[in-house]
């Protein structure tokens, strides 16, 4: 049979799974999920729905592709600057470069000035300052660890983390180390004492807890005390002679003392605590794109019905662990008593976002004909009329376990190129409004800076979503990689470990927050920082991550419930109002910084030196991508080259393929080079998963290794690529390991 045979039967049988309604070709296995488990569940109807749905799609398909359609135009200009007038000794000429950006549409006019109006936000986003988890919604176990991290023990995340070293006997061990604990215990009352003083002595001296009169006494001995601010005793659990939880405020975080004199820990404490719980992961990314590899229906519905799911709280995973079967499910709201003897509730899970997939990619899980035959529909546009519709119970408040309690739907839009693309972005949620007949901004928009137009056009693309905007926030990596990208004939590039300490960087990171306090984003929307990358190095990142809130920046990326827990010290320590009030006031960050391009000013670096950059990138793009083509798995812990677990997603993938790129298209290595680390570091990935039962080793076969194949092409042809995105050859290689069974 020929290739074209072979294409024409593939044809037939992928059109014999699909249903059609109109113009649209939908994959069976979608279009059961959304017609028999999800519209009659929300309550609307077939035929509307799919009607209105085609009408959305044949109105924006072409816009959507007008907008790629600039960007490539603008790249192209960009590229041809930049061979017209060669950078000399690392330098370009700034002021010629500025005026070129304005002339040809790239950098645009400010104008006036403006304030946000976003309405029926949620205090987690508007008023309470807070660690923000990201998690791929496709992983069902994952999602739920996320929804259900706002409450953290702190005696755990110290006790299991490096923040409590191991010498002198304090290693974990395989059973519980009192003398690790007693660290731990130390350290949890030091965090009280400085956060939640009491007028008299220390936590340490506590012998119990009461509730008199409204105010907590704590007794110490023979003697009593109370807090040294009364304000941030916010209410107890149990009786008040002697409650098992006392409920602290500060900084409108909260945490829980947790008493239980027959619990091992509580015990042996004079005054019975067993743990202090903290109010961690205020926040969560459900993601649908940059963590997740989703290529086809199969894999969107899985990533449909976990959220859909979550939003009618009942999603449930039974799964083995230490020998047992568990099952989780969202956690209920927490109650207390206040101490005025009424009753508080607090939300028990973290307010969820949903972040959509970008408006690059196309899916064939939908195919529409808009009059020159079928072709895929945009995954961006597909999520932003499905998502919305798997969320109407909540929207609604006709859910087991409410998400927003304003009946707001939150939906986090990443690698918009500027204020184009988000005006279109707020069409879509507009039409997607329309199509589920609730309000006008029900649905409201999370706009990632993470891509250079969209940096240096931000205040006007807010302007485009000054109605729906929920959140802003810096994301280095993807943001690195659109840097060089867009600058790729400028000349070579610093090494990667020195991006961050040249001019734009600081200035990008110090621009997203001016921008976001010029527009009136204080007390509605979030400023975020990105991920802290390195989930065993907890101590490091207390260490450093306390710099987010300390810049104005009311949440920041953490990639675990734990890391959550930690860093949410970082917000009892930071009163984030206060820093925002004072940066109010100070400069604007310099757009002349933001467009000064990170070339190196000297490239005379060793062979050693050249081999091991190259080789760091090629061992993180490969221990990526086969995770990725081979099981689907779009962010996981890969160890590097010196084996320390990093988080990876596309993000950290598209900086190092377009890293090694540019340093292929500018001679500073030669394909041999490259093509010879990709091999050596293929064998040391091989033997760094030598322990999964499940691994397709890639040195075994490089020719034929679609997952190696795919690492080699995003170096090779990552100028290529549009923008230097990764996702159309990863999407290929899995559509194309899919098609032959594996």
């Amino acid at each position: 049979m020929t290739q074209s045979q072979n294409q024409a039967q593939q044809q037939s049988t992928d059109n014999a799974n699909r249903v059609q309604k109109g113009a649209l070709a939908i994959d069976k296995q979608l279009y059961d999920f959304i017609e028999n488990e999800v519209l009659p569940r929300v309550d609307v109807n077939s035929d509307s729905y799919w009607t209105g749905f085609e009408k959305a799609v044949k109105e924006l398909m072409p816009r959507n592709k007008a907008l790629l359609a600039k960007r490539n135009d603008l790249q192209e200009q960009i590229n041809q600057w930049h061979l017209d007038n060669p950078a000399q000794d690392g330098q370009i000429d700034y002021p010629k470069y500025k005026q070129f950006l304005t002339d040809i549409g790239y950098l645009l006019p400010e104008g006036e000035d403006f304030t946000v109006t976003t309405e029926n936000v949620d205090a987690e986003i508007a008023s309470i300052p807070g660690p923000q988890l990201v998690v791929p919604v496709r992983n069902a176990r994952y999602a739920l660890n996320a929804a259900n991290a706002r409450w953290g023990s702190l005696y755990d995340a110290l006790y299991g983390t490096d923040m409590i070293d191991t010498a002198d006997g304090k290693d974990k061990g395989s059973s519980y180390n009192p003398k690790r604990g007693a660290e731990v215990v130390a350290y949890a009352k030091a965090f009280l004492d400085e956060h939640f003083a009491l007028q008299q002595g220390s936590y340490t001296d506590a012998t119990g807890f009461a509730v008199e009169e409204g105010k907590l006494v704590i007794t110490q001995g023979d003697s009593k005390t109370e807090l040294q601010d009364a304000a941030k005793f916010a209410g107890y659990v149990g009786d008040a002679a002697a409650p098992t939880g006392i409920l602290l405020k500060n900084n409108n975080l909260h945490a829980e003392i947790q008493i239980d004199a027959n619990h091992p820990v509580g015990q042996d404490d004079p005054a019975n605590i067993k743990d202090v719980l903290l109010e961690s992961a205020i926040t969560a990314i459900q993601d649908c794109e940059d963590s997740v590899a989703a290529v086809d229906a199969e894999e969107k519905v899985e990533v449909y019905r976990n959220w859909f799911g979550l939003m009618n709280g009942d999603l449930a995973e039974t799964f083995m662990k230490g020998g047992k079967e568990r099952t989780r499910k969202l956690n209920p709201d927490r109650e207390y008593t206040t101490p005025e003897g009424g009753k508080l509730v607090l939300p028990g899970r973290s307010l969820l976002l949903i972040r959509n997939v970008g408006h690059l990619m196309q899916n064939p899980a939908i195919l529409v004909d808009l009059g020159e035959g079928q072709e895929e529909i945009f995954e961006g546009m597909m999520d932003g009329l499905i998502t919305p519709l798997l969320t109407l119970n909540d929207i609604k408040g006709n859910n087991e376990l409410s998400n927003s309690r304003e009946g707001s739907m939150y939906i986090v839009k990443p690698k918009m190129h500027g204020p184009e693309e988000v005006k279109f972005a707020d069409d879509l949620f507009a039409a997607s409004e329309d199509l589920l007949n609730i309000p006008r901004n029900t649905l409201k928009m999370g706009i990632m800076d993470e891509e250079r137009r969209m940096t240096v056009n931000l205040k006007e693309a807010i302007r485009q979503a000054k109605e729906r905007v929920i959140f802003i926030n810096t994301g280095f990596l993807d943001r690195t990689g659109d840097e060089m990208h867009t600058s790729m004939n400028a000349g070579p590039f610093v090494r990667k470990g020195d991006m961050k300490s040249q001019a734009w960087q600081p200035a990008y990171e110090q621009w997203n927050v001016d921008i976001g306090l010029e527009t009136g984003l204080q007390g509605r929307a979030q400023i975020g920082k990105g991920m802290w990358a390195k989930p065993d190095e907890m101590k490091e990142m207390m260490a450093t991550k306390a710099g987010h809130p300390q810049a104005g920046a009311t949440t920041a990326w953490v990639p675990s419930p734990t890391g959550a827990t930690l860093h949410s010290i970082h917000y009892h320590q930071v009163n984030v109002n206060e820093v925002q009030n004072q940066l109010k006031s100070r400069e604007r960050a310099s757009l002349d910084d933001i467009i000064t391009i990170p070339l190196a000013q000297d490239t005379n670096w060793t062979e050693e030196e050249k081999l091991q950059e190259v080789e760091n990138n090629a061992q993180g793009i490969l221990g990526y991508v086969v995770r990725w083509v081979d099981h689907g798995v779009g962010c996981s812990k890969v160890p590097d080259i010196n084996d320390v677990g990093l988080m990876e997603d596309r993000a950290t993938l598209r900086i190092s393929s377009q890293h090694i790129a540019n340093w292929l298209h500018h001679g500073i290595v030669t394909e041999e080079q490259v093509m010879d680390a990709m091999k050596r570091m293929a064998k040391v990935v091989d033997e760094q998963n030598v322990g999964d039962a499940s691994y397709q080793p890639m040195a075994a076969d490089f020719e034929n290794s679609v997952a190696f194949q795919a690492a080699c092409d995003l170096v090779f042809k990552g100028r290529e690529q549009p923008s230097g995105y990764t996702e159309p050859l990863l999407h290929q290689a899995r559509l194309n390991l899919k098609a032959q069974g594996c």
